[in-house]
C-alpha cells in the first residue's frame, strides 16, 4: 500500500475520548477551507464505531455543512444513538472544531438483504485506459499553479481521478454541466469493506460542484469565485471496491440563486450502479473591485 494511501486511511480513522465520542485530524489539500469530504469520511467513521456487532453497513447519509473548517486544528465528533433495530441503526453525528459546529450528519445502517433489483444503465463512455489523471494533467500546468499550494497539487495522490474531457481551469470554456470520472485508491485496500464506504465518502466530495460551473465558463481557479459546500446525500446500493476503477457520473441540473445543483450516479465496471450521490454548493461570483 502507498503512503500517501494509508496515511488517508489513517486520517479517516477517528480515535476514541469517551463514550460515543471520537477525535480527527486534518489535511491541508490546499483548498481555502477543509475538504469537506474529509470530514464526511470521518464521520461515518465514527458512526459505524457505535454499532454494535454485526453485519451492518451504511445505506445512506445525509450532511449539512455549515461553518468552513480549518486546517492544523483537530476535530471532535459527537455520536448520537438515535436507533438500533433488528434491520436498521441510526445515528447523528455534529462535528465541532474549536468549540464550534461545523458539519452535521444523519446517517443510517442496514443489513444486507435481498429484494426487488432494478437500476439506470450505465453510461457508455471510455473505459480508464490511456486517460490521463488529474494528477498528471496538474503536472504538466505546475508551474500555473501558485506557489504556495503548487506542492501540494501536484503531489502524490491517495486516490486516482482520471476525468474525460476534463476542463482546463486556468482558461475555462463553456461546455455542457456533465462530468464522467474513473476514480479508484492508488494501491489494494484491505477487505473491510465499510472502510471502502468511508473512502468513497470522501472521494465523492471531489468533482461535484465544479461541474455546475461548466455552462458558465469559470472554474475554481479563478480568484473572484466562492465555492463550498452546503450539503451532501450518498445513497450506497451495493457493495462495491475502492481499489478497484469506479465510474462517477455527474450531472448538474440546475443552478439559481448562487447555488448549483449536482447529482452523482456511481459504477463498477461491470455496469452496477453501486452508489448515488447529490449536493448543492455554493457557487458565489465575488466582486474583488469592491474590496479595493
Amino acid at each position: 500500500m502507498s503512503d500517501v494511501l494509508q496515511d488517508l486511511i489513517k486520517l479517516l480513522r477517528p480515535v476514541s475520548i469517551g463514550e460515543n465520542r471520537f477525535r480527527g485530524e486534518t489535511q491541508d489539500l490546499g483548498f481555502r477551507a477543509l475538504f469537506g469530504g474529509q470530514v464526511m469520511g470521518q464521520s461515518l467513521a465514527a458512526a459505524l464505531l457505535t454499532l454494535p456487532e454485526g453485519d451492518w453497513a451504511p445505506h445512506s447519509l445525509h450532511v449539512y455543512f455549515m461553518l468552513a473548517g480549518t486546517v492544523g486544528d483537530h476535530l471532535e465528533f459527537d455520536v448520537d444513538v438515535l436507533r438500533t433495530g433488528r434491520s436498521f441503526a441510526t445515528r447523528q453525528v455534529k462535528v465541532t472544531q474549536n468549540g464550534r459546529a461545523i458539519l452535521t450528519m444523519i446517517c443510517s445502517f442496514q443489513h444486507p438483504e435481498k429484494g426487488f433489483e432494478h437500476q439506470a444503465p450505465m453510461p457508455n463512455v471510455k473505459g480508464p485506459d490511456g486517460i490521463p489523471s488529474q494528477l498528471e494533467l496538474a503536472r504538466m500546468f505546475r508551474d500555473q499553479f501558485p506557489e504556495r499550494v503548487r506542492d501540494i497539487y501536484t503531489a502524490d495522490k491517495p486516490i486516482e481521478m482520471r476525468v474525460l474531457d476534463p476542463v482546463n481551469i486556468f482558461a475555462p470554456q463553456k461546455k455542457d454541466p456533465v462530468k464522467f470520472v474513473w476514480m479508484k485508491a492508488d494501491a489494494p485496500m484491505g477487505d473491510d469493506y465499510n472502510e471502502h464506504c468511508t473512502m468513497l465518502a470522501y472521494a465523492s466530495d471531489f468533482n461535484l460542484v465544479a461541474t455546475s460551473l461548466h455552462p458558465h465558463a469559470v472554474s475554481y481557479g479563478q480568484k473572484d469565485l466562492q465555492m463550498a459546500s452546503l450539503d451532501h446525500s450518498i445513497w450506497f446500493h451495493r457493495p462495491f471496491r475502492m481499489d478497484e476503477w469506479l465510474l462517477y457520473a455527474i450531472d448538474s441540473p440546475n443552478a439559481g440563486g448562487g447555488r448549483g445543483f449536482c447529482r452523482g450516479q456511481i459504477f463498477n465496471q461491470q455496469g452496477e450502479l453501486v452508489v448515488s450521490v447529490a449536493q448543492e454548493g455554493l457557487i458565489r461570483k465575488l466582486d474583488l473591485s469592491a474590496k479595493k
